[in-house]
């Protein structure tokens, strides 16, 4: 997937951002084997829920007769649950010391495993949020500390790279998926049960690779060929609200919010994630737009999935060069410009399928590993899970709310003036945001620290 390379690496500041030292010359770090082996296992673990996804809308709409309210419920419970337990998994894994971070992933990947072949057990509307509920909890247990691994393992001035390694290979899962829950969809007779039957069997497969091959400890400033990884280093005490030193390895979720850059990019993370509508709404709104037979519906999400594989490695490397901030805000943006060509009177057929899919992976390559990245240069290294736990937590809960508040608007007026009220509250969001990570002071140069620590 990622070949690195293998001459010596210029030598690095240990600024919080990890400003590459010398201008003009370039990092060529290899990619630490912890990032590939955890990017091995998320591929498997998107395989087997990507071919969930990529039928649930269906399966639930269609086949269970729900309407939009219902599965705007349904679909908040399933992208919105994991925010409850995220700060769990944060704190565990950081309590944990090193080792920590791995036993709660491994937690949180077999509680989601377990719960593909309960689908095949339960057909209503409560039983099913359960099951889902479940799912997600599994989920957000593993996010934070997988993401603290990766953090750790690299090297603070490339770790827009390594999570776009990481989110690349992760993508290559998710583009699998909706193809394999196409192919049984056609072949099998019990096509549902068939789909989650098969899940279940991947996610065990990566909760194994997980277990034998990803190291019980990721120490930061470990040695690779060629070279010494520095720690990252955590903030300076200055940069507590309250004037105090930095926590110990306890920080609690209140220090770290005293702290002007995470509570900044958790605003920010909140008031985009408040507009950002589920996947799951934008393919059914595709769908409807042009009345796309049912047995190709699973294939929408590849198109996202291909055009985020292609763009994760490049944009985590535009946002080491031009700061992670700005490329985060940019890609709700052409979110953004997603949602106007659904609306748009004008055009169909293949060619608005593929631009909306295009524009909607190219969001996800711009905001996803490089929120996480960006997380990572503000959070101690004592506190890394439990930072990018606060974070992400409230990126979610705002997702949620999005979805309940997206079914009940298709439910109410419709799924155009569902998608045009999104994206008027898109660009305000964007803007305000803007505003928000907007650095202080005079204009800074791309590589400064400001412009890569949020």
């Amino acid at each position: 997937m990622y070949l690195a390379d293998g001459r010596p690496a210029p030598a690095t500041s240990d600024a919080p951002g990890g400003r590459i030292a010398g201008r003009g010359r370039r990092a060529t770090a290899a990619v630490p084997s912890t990032v590939l082996v955890l990017g091995v296992v998320s591929l498997i673990t998107d395989i087997s829920s990507e071919m969930v996804t990529a039928v649930l809308p269906l399966y639930l709409v269609a086949e269970l007769g729900l309407s939009p309210l219902g599965f705007g419920v349904l679909d908040g419970v399933y992208n919105g649950v994991s925010a409850l337990v995220r700060l769990v998994g944060g704190r565990l894994s950081d309590r944990g010391g090193g080792g920590g971070h791995k036993a709660v992933a491994a937690v949180g990947y077999g509680l989601s495993a377990l719960c593909k072949p309960l689908l095949l057990l339960v057909h209503s509307l409560p039983l099913i949020g359960v099951v889902l509920a479940v799912d997600r909890t599994g989920k957000g247990l593993r996010t934070a500390p997988r993401d603290a691994m990766i953090s750790l393992a690299a090297e603070p001035a490339t770790r827009g790279r390594a999570f776009g390694v990481h989110r690349a290979m992760d993508t290559a899962g998710a583009l699998c998926g909706p193809l394999v829950a196409f192919l049984l969809l056609r072949a099998a007779a019990e096509g549902y049960d068939a789909v989650f039957t098969v899940s279940f069997c991947v996610a065990v497969l990566g909760v194994v690779v997980l277990l034998l091959f990803v190291p019980g400890r990721t120490v930061p400033g470990r040695t690779v060929p060629g070279r010494a990884l520095p720690a990252a280093r955590a903030l300076p005490a200055a940069e507590d609200t309250a004037g105090r030193a930095p926590d110990g390895p306890r920080t609690p979720v209140r220090a770290l919010l005293g702290r002007p850059q995470i509570r900044r990019l958790t605003a920010c993370a909140v008031l985009l994630g408040l507009t950002t509508v589920s996947d799951s709404f934008l393919y059914l709104a595709l769908q409807r737009r042009l009345d796309l037979p049912v047995g190709w519906f699973p294939l929408l999400p590849l198109g996202t999935a291909a055009a985020f594989l292609s763009l994760a490695v490049p944009m985590g490397a535009i946002a080491d060069r031009i700061g992670r901030r700005r490329l985060f805000v940019a890609g709700h943006l052409v979110l953004l410009c997603a949602y106007g060509l659904l609306l748009a009177p004008f055009g169909g057929g293949a060619a608005l399928v593929g631009a909306v899919l295009v524009l909607h992976g190219a969001f996800y390559a711009a905001t996803d590993g490089v929120l996480a990245a960006a997380t990572a240069d503000a959070a101690p290294e004592d506190a890394r899970g439990s930072g990018l736990a606060v974070v992400q937590t409230g990126q979610t809960a705002a997702r949620f709310v999005c979805s309940l508040t997206f079914g009940a608007a298709w439910t109410a007026w419709g799924d155009r003036t569902a998608v045009l009220a999104a994206a008027v509250g898109l660009a305000l969001a964007a803007a305000l945001s803007a505003r928000l990570l907007r650095p202080a002071g005079p204009a800074t140069a791309p590589n400064s620290p400001s412009e890569h620590t949020p």
